[in-house]
């Protein structure tokens, strides 16, 4: 069983930054899975917003968010993290970490940001800009 927790988020002005953390249970991740970013605001569907591969090497942003999000992994703290600049108001959502470790995320060599194909999840985080 794939456990997902995540922290980091907070209140924070328009224009500043927060990193996010998703500490994820300890499991080998198998080549082709994917770890990915979520948001969610209230009566609006979950949006991707970043993924990246099981090894690191693919990386794959929403729009909205290219240039100022960077999803990063830690294998040996067994953690996935979002870091996220020049934040907006728009930006405001409950942030969740989501992973996939059987392949079912991968389009060609990159996560997609569908959230269909995953299968663990985490319980959120919020993120406030104002």
């Amino acid at each position: 069983q794939v456990q997902l927790v995540e922290s980091g988020g907070g209140s924070v002005q328009a224009g500043g930054s927060l990193r996010l953390f998703c500490v994820t249970s300890k499991y080998t991740y198998p080549p082709g899975g994917c770890l990915n970013w979520f948001r969610q605001v209230p009566g609006k569907e979950r949006e991707g917003v970043a993924g990246i591969d099981s090894d690191g090497d693919e990386e794959n942003y929403a729009d909205s968010v290219k240039g100022r999000f960077t999803i990063s992994q830690d294998k040996a703290k067994n953690t996935l993290y979002l870091e996220m600049n020049n934040l907006t108001p728009e930006d405001t959502a409950t942030y969740y970490c989501a992973a996939d470790p059987w392949g079912g995320a991968r389009f060609g060599s990159t996560c997609t940001l569908a959230p269909k194909p995953f299968g663990f999840w985490g319980q959120g985080t919020q993120v406030t800009v104002s």
